[in-house]
């Protein structure tokens, strides 16, 4: 039921969605969403959804804004009201209010004819048939297309912003998607041991510089460079070659040319190195010289897999 109202929308939507969309993207001041009941609930997330998309946003609860709240609203605020009935008391007291103000209002109701949808500049049509509740009380499908409308007007805010994925990063600095945007490998490596032998140094040294650095693996350096990389695995597949390595170096048994990345590349740029290639360490340069190892348990840690 509640898939076949949001559906329905797509048929609802007129001009007055390109006006209210085109009135917030131009006015100077914040979205003000003020509703009650479920629908305050929904003006919350919308108002979230705003937010962290570019759109300054407030929210304000309808009751509350009749005893001292509508001190928040400012001179080049748009507001929207949230009412499914278009008709609740608290509604009816506030909208008249608003208009005293001079600010601008865009309804999203289920009824355009309502005191909402006639005071309203535009008014973003939120009609549903009927509430998904078996007694057709509890605010269900009314609520879906209500969040709809809201994701809609925000999707077309950050589309006419030129809202970039740098953008979101910026607003999500603490989340596993924010950190899919901004952290770089040098996050990564700064932290972690970094394991190092020369092409000469002897497989029972490599062997503890491996145990110690506790990462399954040492880059092998020259100069500074990276000549080569020995893994936990290189060391087995050794031991079922020969019986004796005492006299083996690190040059014996390394693997040539390993992959690399450098130290200012995106973390998801080295995910995608490690899962091409399945391999779970990967080496890290800084201007051509060898600057630490990264590991897919890093990657796993900070939420980027």
């Amino acid at each position: 039921m509640e898939s076949e109202a949001i559906l329905n929308l797509s048929h609802l939507v007129n001009e007055d969605f390109a006006n209210s969309v085109e009135l917030i993207f131009q006015s100077k001041g914040r979205v003000i969403i003020t509703g009650i009941g479920k629908s305050a609930i929904i003006a919350t997330k919308i108002v979230a959804t705003l937010n962290s998309t570019g759109t300054p946003a407030i929210f304000m609860h309808a009751a509350d804004a009749i005893h001292g709240d509508l001190g928040l609203i400012l001179e080049d605020d748009v507001v929207i009201c949230i009412s499914k009935s278009g008709n609740t008391p608290e509604i009816k007291v506030l909208v008249p209010l608003i208009k005293n103000a001079n600010n601008k209002m865009i309804a999203i109701t289920g009824n355009k004819d309502s005191f909402l949808g006639q005071q309203a500049d535009f008014v973003l049509n939120a009609f549903v048939e009927k509430e998904a509740c078996p007694n057709n009380l509890a605010p269900t499908t009314s609520t879906t297309a209500q969040l709809v409308i809201g994701d809609a007007l925000a999707v077309c805010l950050l589309e006419l912003r030129g809202f970039s994925s740098k953008d979101f990063a910026k607003y999500h600095p603490g989340g596993a998607l924010g950190k899919k945007l901004y952290l770089r490998v040098h996050d990564l490596t700064s932290v972690n041991e970094k394991p190092m032998v020369t092409p000469n140094t002897s497989i029972k040294e490599v062997i503890v510089e491996i145990t110690e650095k506790m990462l399954g693996v040492t880059a092998v350096v020259e100069d500074r460079k990276i000549v080569g990389i020995i893994t936990d695995g290189d060391l087995r597949r050794m031991l079922t070659k020969v019986d004796d390595f005492s006299k083996l170096t690190a040059k014996d048994i390394m693997s040539n040319n390993p992959k690399r990345i450098d130290v200012n590349a995106m973390a998801v740029d080295a995910m995608e190195v490690l899962e091409t290639y399945g391999i779970s360490q990967l080496l890290a340069e800084d201007n051509g010289n060898y600057a630490g190892v990264v590991h897919l348990h890093d990657l796993i840690k900070e939420g980027i897999i």
